[in-house]
């Protein structure tokens, strides 16, 4: 693909980053563990929605959303607006436990609600995962695009580039300059997507035009047949909503953001915003990746086939690659200026996500493991070794980001390794929420079993390449159900649990009577409860709609 780049576009690229590791560096809290870890918890709504948005929009969001919509139409956004209602059960019923309790880390409410074995192991897997799937995951992918816009520079030097920018602000600022550039980042983001899906709707001839093109088949249906390849109806109901919670619930990257407000509220409606925000991604992520098969960005000559065809068989037969489908519509449709604006774009998408996983990954092993270790560290060693760990895991994920390539599974099988590993988690998190008489035995179990299980799923699929003859989606309600009978058997086998602890860490009646009276303090229009209520409308308006 050639690129048309101008010098103009190349200035404003340099001045964003630029631009951004300033603003970054300027707003740094770092003297102390609740600076640097949690931004000394004084963040607004507004700073934690936009800081989330941008947190959890990657550049492989950006090249996947528009690649998958290509191939399949409308399916991928029910990943968006299924989003929606667990963030609203989560704003409900965990976020107050969460910021309350003043924990530092997720895995941290499992060590106060069970024990450290709970704590350790999710710790464990979550840092595996932050540096190998994650951090490396997003440069990759970044450099890989950079790479489609600028065919003569080198990936390596692309991915220890976009590293460095990441790391300077996140080492030396900790989680107040990260989620600053965040906010910064996602208005850029937010606003060159808006930019992005004018033109391409410009280029087919308006909303009706785009309807009458994909009108004929499942192009815009939202809820599809048991067969479908992308999200069958069943992923819906039974998958998605757990595997939304882990992301939104669990994710250390995610819930840290919420963990720095200034206060539940304030947390809760900044959940509530990326919710918001979410809705909308229909229309700037998917809808131009649909634009691209419609107006022959590939210059094919002729229009394909009107029926979903996978990408490997694009590849294959049409010489497709749908990993182009984001740049190629950058390159096509806009002028220039407006390229260098996208390009800035897609940097944001990779910094943000690289950024909120740096920061995840050195307050997981600064609190869950260093400080069991030394219990008496001073704030300032606290500090400086989350400091050394975000170094370590950037050095790692620039150094395995290349070998990326050579292994397509980690990237293409991501949500499938999502879809195996999250369910005991999940599982372990509600129950331990709900249900006073899970004892630590009981969750640690659970977790095992879950594990076991997963493990054995993925070595026979693909070290022996043995299959279950359906949708890996369906394994995620059976590993949630094998491992709650679990936690529930060895539970009820053992000794009652601590009521000093499950009184403090389980949900009872009384807490929404609690936010009942402190919510009538607050003004109507920031009330989580009366914003719950209009974001699943909007998500159940486009479900009635498509």
């Amino acid at each position: 693909m050639d690129a048309q780049v101008s010098w103009l576009d190349i200035a404003i690229i340099i001045a964003f980053i630029i631009g951004i590791v300033w603003w970054a560096l300027r707003n740094r809290k770092n003297s102390s563990e609740g600076e640097y870890f949690l931004a000394g918890k004084s963040q607004n709504w507004l700073v934690i929605g936009l800081s989330l948005f941008a947190a959890s929009i990657s550049s492989s969001t950006l090249i996947g959303h528009s690649g998958e919509a290509f191939i399949s139409g409308f399916a991928v956004f029910n990943y968006n607006v299924g989003a929606v209602f667990v963030i609203v059960f989560i704003s409900l019923f965990f976020l107050p436990f969460y910021i309350k309790s003043g924990i530092y880390t997720i895995p941290e409410y499992l060590g106060r609600r069970f024990d450290d074995r709970s704590r350790k192991y999710f710790s464990l897997i979550t840092l595996i995962g932050n540096v190998f799937l994650d951090a490396g995951a997003a440069l990759f992918t970044g450099a890989l695009i950079l790479k489609m816009m600028f065919p003569d520079i080198d990936m390596m030097w692309v991915i220890i580039g976009m590293g460095v920018m990441a790391g300077i602000y996140t080492i030396i600022g900790g989680l107040s300059s990260a989620i600053n550039a965040d906010m910064i980042q996602s208005v850029v983001l937010i606003a060159g997507s808006i930019l992005l899906s004018w033109f391409a709707f410009d280029e087919i001839g308006g909303w009706g035009e785009f309807v009458t093109r994909f009108e004929e088949g499942v192009w815009m249906n939202l809820i599809r047949p048991a067969t479908d390849t992308t999200v069958p109806w069943f992923g819906i109901l039974l998958s998605l909503p757990v595997l939304s919670f882990y992301f939104w619930g669990n994710n250390q990257v995610i819930v840290q953001r919420v963990l720095s407000a200034k206060s539940v509220n304030e947390g809760r409606v900044g959940f509530l915003f990326v919710a918001f925000l979410y809705v909308f991604t229909l229309f700037i992520f998917m809808t131009p990746g649909m634009v691209a098969r419609a107006i022959d960005i590939f210059n094919l000559g002729y229009p394909l086939p009107n029926e979903i065809i996978d990408g490997n068989t694009l590849r294959a037969t049409y010489g497709i690659e749908v990993n182009e489908v984001y740049p190629r519509l950058i390159l096509r449709l806009l002028p220039v200026g407006l390229i260098g604006l996208m390009i800035a774009v897609m940097i944001s998408a990779l910094t943000s996500t690289l950024s909120a996983t740096l920061n995840s990954v050195s307050t997981l092993f600064t609190m869950d493991f260093y400080r069991t270790w030394k219990p008496k560290a001073s704030g300032k060693e606290l500090v400086r070794v989350g400091q050394i760990t975000s170094f370590v895991a950037l050095v790692i994920a620039v150094a395995w980001a290349p070998l990326i390539a050579k292994f397509a599974s980690l990237v293409a099988y991501y949500q499938e390794f999502a879809s195996y590993l999250a369910p005991p988690i999940v599982g372990t998190f509600l129950v331990g929420l709900f249900w006073k008489r899970s004892t630590s035995n009981g969750a640690f179990a659970g977790l095992m079993s879950g594990l076991l299980m997963s493990l054995i799923i993925m070595i026979l699929k693909f070290g022996f390449g043995i299959m279950a003859p359906f949708h890996f989606l369906l394994w995620v309600p059976v590993l949630l159900i094998i491992s709650f009978v679990v936690n529930v058997v060895v539970s009820l086998a053992g000794k009652t649990p601590d009521a000093e602890v499950t009184d403090v860490y389980t949900w009872k009646k009384h807490l929404w009577h609690e936010d009942s009276e402190e919510l009538k303090t607050i003004p109507w229009y920031k009330n989580f409860r009366y914003l719950s209520v209009f974001v699943v409308l909007l998500a159940i308006l486009e479900y009635i709609i498509f």
